[in-house]
């Protein structure tokens, strides 16, 4: 029960981060106004709030003036511990991976977030991320790095990272900083793109680990997979059923998302493969683009 507030808190993760000489974003535990706007003089505007103890992005609020810090305050659920964070300007990536009993990886890839899980929930907005084709070194090194200080182990893991989009007190533009770590795998579609994307078969290595403590599962051909969760009520330039013709070569699935999945994925799903970045970029602008 010891090892609990580490993962499950996010306040607690700070600590182990920091261990592995990972940057993460100063933060203040909500408890009265006056210190959370003693936090806010330090950090400046804006702030992210939510609980400490959350999944996905539930409950999670980009505070940027008095009047919706107010708002927050009054509003909260008081039964439940809020982290107040300065506001990181970046892009998620993430270190996805299949951790053996001696904490080493048996499997690792690693996907990018377009829109935030955050604004997707809070303005009803698209979803858009894609498994890697190929996982970049410094992400792989700060995987690995937290494996070590989270003491991993025998387990299929979610790590998030934030890529700064510009240089702020944190880093510089370009470097990764923490987010948070999920023990267990990306949720949603992801094992399944992973699979897509790498030509592999993530749930029989997870299996192996689980059996066997290691994997001869073969990983192919390594592709970009896309996911796109379209949203109720936008007009989009095409169609579900013309944008899976346009790319009938590229589709590996197309389907309704059931509603506990819609909030955060969106309500159409579409997944798909490609071999350039370019191909992807397309495929996201016929996906998304509205009339």
């Amino acid at each position: 029960m010891e090892d609990v507030p580490r993962i499950k808190y996010k306040s607690g993760m700070k600590e182990y981060y920091r261990r592995a000489g990972i940057p993460t974003a100063r933060f203040h535990m909500v408890g009265d106004a006056a210190g959370c706007r003693a936090f806010i003089k330090e950090v400046g505007w804006p702030v992210i709030v939510k609980p400490d103890n959350g999944v996905g992005a539930v409950a999670t609020y980009k505070l940027e003036n008095e009047e919706q810090l107010d708002a927050f305050l009054s509003e909260r659920d008081g039964r439940f511990p809020y982290i107040m964070e300065e506001f990181i300007d970046g892009q998620i990536n993430s270190y996805d991976a299949i951790i053996d009993s001696r904490g080493e990886p048996l499997f690792e890839t690693g996907n990018i977030t377009g829109i935030a899980i955050m604004d997707i929930v809070n303005n009803h907005d698209n979803s858009i991320y894609h498994i890697l084709k190929e996982l970049p070194e410094d992400t792989r090194a700060f995987g690995r790095a937290a494996v070590k200080s989270f003491g991993v182990k025998s387990r299929f893991v979610h790590f998030e990272f934030f890529r700064l989009k510009r240089d702020q007190h944190i880093g510089k533009k370009g470097q990764l900083v923490a987010l948070e770590v999920n023990m267990r795998p990306s949720g949603g579609y992801t094992p399944d793109m992973i699979n897509y994307a790498h030509s592999t078969n993530v749930y029989k290595i997870w299996a192996d680990m689980v059996a066997f403590d290691r994997s001869k599962m073969p990983v192919g051909e390594h592709r970009f997979c896309a996911c796109v969760g379209r949203r109720d009520g936008k007009h989009f330039r095409y169609s579900h059923e013309e944008l899976a013709k346009r790319y009938a070569a590229e589709m590996r699935m197309m389907e309704r998302l059931p509603d506990a999945l819609a909030e955060a994925m969106g309500n159409q799903l579409f997944l798909a493969v490609f071999d350039t970045q370019e191909e992807l970029d397309a495929f996201y602008r016929d996906a998304v683009e509205c009339v």
